[in-house]
């Protein structure tokens, strides 16, 4: 369902065949510097001082176009890096909300059994005293990196069966907290939900097809579809 990924392969394989011009240029440059250099070795000694100038210019200028191939060679790699990554990314989300949307129909099919409900009940008073304090979205200056794991192993178990920890097999250290729906550490931009009570607060812009901050208040979907519920 993700648009784009099916031309990954193409689009990979163009970045890699310009990779591999931008090292044939490189290697192009090099070699002419070193005749460059070879033949200003051995006529050094017969030029005046303007062809001197001259030629070091020359090999002044093939180093300055050779250091820019690498640049470019270098700038490249990573935009191939960052579209793999961000297909990966997006696929991961996609898994993770079939995953809690699947889990809550499962869970909904034992809305009419009298225990279920107690035991939904007192899970949820549970999960809200373990968000309370949060108050509203913290301010700009905040980051995820502030945010404490609050309720305990409560609130670990209840990330955990909301999003597994193998929808990713990137290593993660245990002592740095996870966020997101793809219960992953903090990187690149993040945004905060502005519901008080949300479980995970704090998401991946990229996770959430975000490029650019929205205005006003913003709310995850997991916090979107239990509002479409109460209605």
């Amino acid at each position: 369902s993700l648009p784009g990924i099916e031309n990954l392969p193409c689009e990979l394989q163009r970045n890699f065949q310009l990779m591999r011009e931008l090292d044939q240029r490189t290697e192009d440059k090099k070699a002419e510097i070193d005749r460059l250099a070879a033949e200003y070795i051995e006529s050094v000694r017969k030029m005046l001082p303007e062809e001197r100038v001259e030629h070091l210019k020359r090999i002044q200028s093939a180093y300055s176009k050779c250091k820019e191939y690498s640049d470019d060679k270098v700038q490249l790699a990573m935009q191939t890096y960052e579209m793999v990554d961000k297909h990966i990314r997006r696929l991961d989300a996609d898994l993770a909300r079939f995953e809690a949307d699947l889990k809550d129909k499962l869970e909904g099919s034992d809305l009419e059994s009298p225990g279920s409900r107690s035991q939904k009940k007192g899970r949820s008073q549970k999960d809200k005293k373990g968000s309370r304090g949060r108050g509203r979205r913290a301010s700009e200056e905040d980051t995820p990196k502030k945010k404490k794991l609050k309720g305990g192993s409560e609130f670990a178990d209840t990330i955990m069966s909301m999003h597994p920890s193998d929808v990713l097999d990137m290593p993660v250290d245990p002592n740095e907290p996870t966020y997101c729906l793809c219960h992953q550490v903090s990187y690149g931009e993040m945004i905060g939900c502005d519901n008080p009570d949300c479980p995970i607060e704090w998401f991946h812009f990229a996770c959430v097809d975000l490029t650019t901050k929205p205005k006003g208040k913003w709310f995850c979907p997991r916090c979107v579809q239990e509002k479409k519920k109460k209605k």
